[in-house]
This record gives C-alpha cells, sequence and structure tokens, in this order.
C-alpha cells in the first residue's frame, strides 16, 4: 500500500478530488485537520486558553505539528497543494520538511505560483497543475499505467 499525506490549502476540494479518483488503487490517505476553527484553536480548547494571540496560535501550532511531522514521517508521497489564496507558508514548511526527510514529494499550484515556488518545485519529483494529474502519477507509480 502507498501512503499518500496530502498537506497545503484547506479551502478547495482538492483533497477530495485526489481521494475519489484513487479509489480502486491501493492507497491510503492522511493529512492534517483541515477544519480551520478547530485546527486554529486546538492548542487553546486543550491546553487553555491565552490571552495573547501570540500564545494562542503557538499552542495550535505545535499540537498540530505532532500531527503533520507524524504524517509526512509516515508517508512514501508527500502531495503538497498551493492554492491561490493567502500565503500559505505552513506548506511550504512541509514541502521542506518532507524534502528533507527524502520523501517522494509531488506539488501541486496553479501557474501564477511558478515564480514563487521555484525553489519549492526544484525539490519535487512532480510539478502539477491539477489534482487529476497527481491521481495519474499514483496510478502510474502503483499500475504502469499510462492515461487514457
Amino acid at each position: 500500500m502507498l501512503k499518500v499525506y496530502l498537506s497545503g490549502e484547506i479551502h478547495t476540494d482538492w483533497r477530495e478530488r485526489i481521494i475519489s479518483g484513487a479509489q480502486g488503487l491501493d492507497v491510503s490517505f492522511d493529512s492534517p485537520v483541515t477544519d480551520h476553527a478547530a485546527s486554529d484553536d486546538c492548542g487553546v480548547a486543550i491546553l487553555g486558553a491565552e490571552p495573547d494571540k501570540f500564545w494562542h496560535d503557538r499552542k495550535g501550532a505545535q499540537i498540530n505539528a505532532i500531527r503533520t511531522r507524524k504524517g509526512i514521517a509516515d508517508a512514501d508521497v508527500v502531495v503538497v497543494r498551493f492554492g491561490d489564496q493567502y500565503k500559505q507558508w505552513n506548506a511550504a514548511f512541509d514541502a521542506g520538511y518532507a524534502a528533507a526527510l527524502g520523501k517522494s514529494l509531488i506539488i501541486l499550484h496553479g501557474p501564477d505560483h511558478a515564480h514563487a515556488l521555484k525553489e519549492v518545485d526544484a525539490a519535487a519529483l512532480a510539478v502539477t497543475q491539477e489534482p487529476e494529474q497527481v491521481v495519474q502519477i499514483l496510478r502510474y507509480v502503483l499500475t504502469g499505467a499510462l492515461p487514457g
């Protein structure tokens, strides 16, 4: 079984498109918590309130890092999606962490981000623009079958 960690933006349906397209393949998927409020507030919900937003965010980031590090470490392939909105520093960090661990890295973003992500793209084994291309890569890796 191929273990795939799906990291990155949480505002579109890209994860669902990959998971649904990969049905029938011997693949398991993992990802960070994609409920934005739960991800932001997990630290204070578990460890107690923080009056300072910096420490509020820090608690959440550290707890989320436990899940993220485990997911990336256990993965055979890490897919990192950069969306069109927001500055996604966490996605860039995940891509760098996966590359440092020697994980097979697939980057997913539109053409508008090509220049900004050139170093991230250079560390990847594939750079895609659509979730369906990720599915085609997974299918090829597992079966040797080309699209079509």
